[in-house]
């Protein structure tokens, strides 16, 4: 379970994004379809920080986004600045399934939560293939008993 507020130390990685005011819908608050593209750029940051990754997207392997759910627990304003929490549920042969947050700095409150699977991708053959092996994979694991 994801705390209701923001807890530092709960996720492993955070990425921080500016709420843009053409993020706004008629509502006065964030669109939906934004989030996703918040969680993206998150997750993007991870991948770019595991060094066998960025050696296999040289290779034209990379990460597809295969299942995604979001849930919508608060409202975002503008101007507000986000904090993006990310880890790694777990990693097998081919996909990597991640649990992220949103939270407003603002508030310190949790604005979304998103659970996605991944796979690993070679763009040439077009098939899954082998995630490699990474040093680092473990200090981006959650854990499976937060405190």
């Amino acid at each position: 379970m994801v705390p209701k507020q923001y807890t530092p130390d709960y996720f492993p990685h955070w990425t921080e994004v500016s709420v843009r005011f053409n993020d706004m819908d008629s509502l006065s608050h964030v669109n939906n379809a934004l989030f996703n593209s918040y969680f993206e750029e998150a997750r993007i940051q991870v991948v770019q920080e595991i060094p066998e990754w960025i050696e296999d997207l040289e290779r034209k392997r990379s990460f597809v986004l295969r299942k995604s759910t979001i849930e919508y627990l608060a409202p975002i304003l503008y101007p507000d600045t986000l904090l993006i929490g990310s880890g790694l549920l777990r990693v097998d042969a081919a996909r990597v399934y991640a649990l992220q947050a949103v939270y407003s700095s603002n508030t310190n409150k949790l604005c979304s939560t998103a659970e996605t699977m991944g796979v690993w991708f070679d763009l040439q053959a077009q098939r899954p293939t082998r995630i490699p092996a990474s040093d680092v994979l473990s200090n981006y694991l959650l854990s499976s008993n937060p405190s």
